[in-house]
C-alpha cells in the first residue's frame, strides 16, 4: 500500500500523457480542485518517462492554472506485474501492451479519451498539497 511517503512533487513539464481527456469531467475536476485549493489525490506516473498512467485530467487542470509541479507516485510500469492495462469497452481496440502506452506518450500523439483501463492494486493515499505550493517551481534536491 502507498502512503504519503510514496508522493512526491515532480515538474509539469517532465510529465507525459497518452490519452485525450474529456472537457465536461475536467471543467467539475478544475471547480473541486479550486474550491479545495490543492490536490487531493496524487497522480501515477512510470518512474522511467514520466508516462501519465492516472491522472490525465489532474495533469490538463495544472496546464489551466499554469502549476509548476504535481504530486505523483512513480512506479515501474513495465516491471510492476501488479499494474495492469487492458482498453475499456468501448475504445474501439482489442486490447493495448504497456510498451504501447509508454510508444504513445513518448510520441505527440495520444489515444482517445478513455482508452486505456490501468488496475493497480494499490489505493491512492488521500493528500492536500496547496495550488501556492504547486504554482511554485520545484526545488532542486
Amino acid at each position: 500500500m502507498w502512503d504519503e511517503e510514496d508522493v512526491q512533487l515532480v515538474p509539469v513539464e517532465w510529465l507525459k500523457p497518452h490519452e485525450e481527456i474529456k472537457p465536461r469531467n475536467r471543467d467539475k475536476l478544475l471547480e473541486m480542485t479550486k474550491r479545495w485549493g490543492g490536490y487531493t489525490k496524487p497522480l501515477i506516473v512510470d518512474r522511467v518517462t514520466g508516462a501519465i498512467l492516472d491522472g490525465h485530467h489532474r495533469y490538463s487542470i495544472a496546464l489551466e492554472l499554469h502549476l509548476a509541479q504535481l504530486p505523483v507516485i512513480a512506479v515501474d510500469y513495465l516491471l510492476d506485474e501488479t499494474i495492469e492495462v487492458d482498453v475499456w469497452p468501448s475504445a474501439g481496440l482489442d486490447s493495448l501492451t504497456k510498451e504501447e502506452v509508454i510508444a504513445m506518450s513518448l510520441s505527440d500523439e495520444v489515444f482517445p479519451p478513455k482508452t486505456s483501463r490501468h488496475r493497480i492494486a494499490d489505493h491512492l493515499p488521500p493528500i492536500h498539497v496547496p495550488l501556492e505550493v504547486l504554482s511554485q517551481p520545484a526545488s532542486i534536491q
